[in-house]
C-alpha cells in the first residue's frame, strides 16, 4: 500500500478537527490554567496531526509507523486531559463530548492505518 499525501489521510483530518476543537474547548479554561492544562491540552492536540504529516513525509514505512504510535499517544493524552478537565469541575461532560468522540475516531482511525503498515 502506497503512503498518500498526508492531506489525504482521513486520520490525519479528524485530527485537525480535534484541534480546532480543544481550541475552541480551551477558551473555557480558567486562566490560572493558561499555562498548565490549556497549553499541555492544546499541544498534545496539535501534536497528532503533526506527526502523522512528519511520519508520512519521512517516507519510509517503518518511520511513518513511528510516528504513528506517537500520535496515537498524543492523542491519549488529550483524552485523559479532557477528562481530568471534567474531574476538576473546569468543564461539563457535553463541553468535552465532541473532542471526546473525535478522539474515538481518532484512535480508530490510527489502529487502522498502524495494523495495514504493520503487517
Amino acid at each position: 500500500m502506497a503512503i498518500k499525501n498526508f492531506k489525504e489521510v482521513t486520520a490525519w483530518q479528524k485530527s485537525m478537527e480535534l484541534v480546532a476543537e480543544v481550541y475552541r474547548i480551551t477558551k473555557n479554561l480558567p486562566k490560572d490554567e493558561l499555562f498548565g492544562l490549556t497549553n499541555q491540552l492544546r499541544r498534545a492536540a496539535v501534536s497528532i496531526p503533526s506527526n502523522i504529516a512528519e511520519g508520512n513525509g519521512r517516507g519510509s514505512t517503518n518511520e511513518y509507523l513511528r510516528f504513528l504510535y506517537i500520535a496515537r499517544g498524543s492523542r491519549s493524552e488529550v483524552e485523559t486531559q479532557l477528562l481530568l478537565c471534567v474531574e476538576l469541575g473546569y468543564l461539563q461532560e457535553s463541553e468535552v463530548a465532541p473532542a471526546l468522540e473525535l478522539c474515538t475516531e481518532v484512535a480508530k482511525l490510527l489502529n487502522k492505518i498502524i495494523s495495514i503498515f504493520k503487517d
